[in-house]
């Protein structure tokens, strides 16, 4: 009889170990795969870096386009510079701690709503925390005709760049 009873216990303990180490396998292959899942992003929702902004008679002259603020990230506008006039797209970042300005109408300047900067129509800091300007974002006309936008190139009136031909068009 104590035969039979190891052999019983052997098979007993035998067989648990074997799921024991079974289950400790399929937990950890589990967990790696929840791990995994969680370190790879579910969707991308950035917007594409280059955008169609249509043509340049869509702008009238010293107005500010603001369909482009929630999508990309860009007010659009079209002002006189030396007798000529021009489109360029400005960052709707405020420069101070990057919150996203609004466009004040009756007081024609972007505003932060978070710690008081204004920017002028041109994107000039002119009152707040803010250090510089707001920045550009690349413009070009492209072969159709339309305005074609980067948000992933900026140009800073603080370094010069708002002279670069990339940062404005001619309209």
């Amino acid at each position: 009889m104590n035969v039979n009873r190891r052999g019983v216990l052997r098979a007993m303990f035998g067989s648990a170990l074997g799921l024991g180490l079974a289950g400790l396998g399929t937990v950890s292959a589990l967990w790696a795969i929840a791990v995994a899942r969680f370190m790879t992003p579910n969707v991308t929702n950035q917007p594409p870096r280059t955008f169609n902004a249509g043509k340049p008679a869509d702008y009238a002259e010293g107005c500010v386009e603001t369909k482009y603020r929630e999508g990309h990230g860009v007010w659009i506008v079209r002002q006189p510079h030396n007798g000529r006039s021009r489109i360029f797209a400005l960052r709707t970042a405020c420069t101070h701690l990057g919150c996203i300005t609004l466009w004040q109408e009756s007081r024609q300047q972007f505003r932060c709503p978070c710690h008081g900067s204004a920017f002028t129509k041109d994107g000039i800091n002119v009152e707040g925390p803010a250090p510089r300007p707001l920045e550009r974002c690349a413009i070009r006309i492209a072969d159709d005709g339309r305005i074609e936008i980067d948000t992933g190139r900026t140009f800073c009136e603080d370094r010069g760049e708002w002279k670069e031909p990339e940062s404005f068009v001619e309209a």
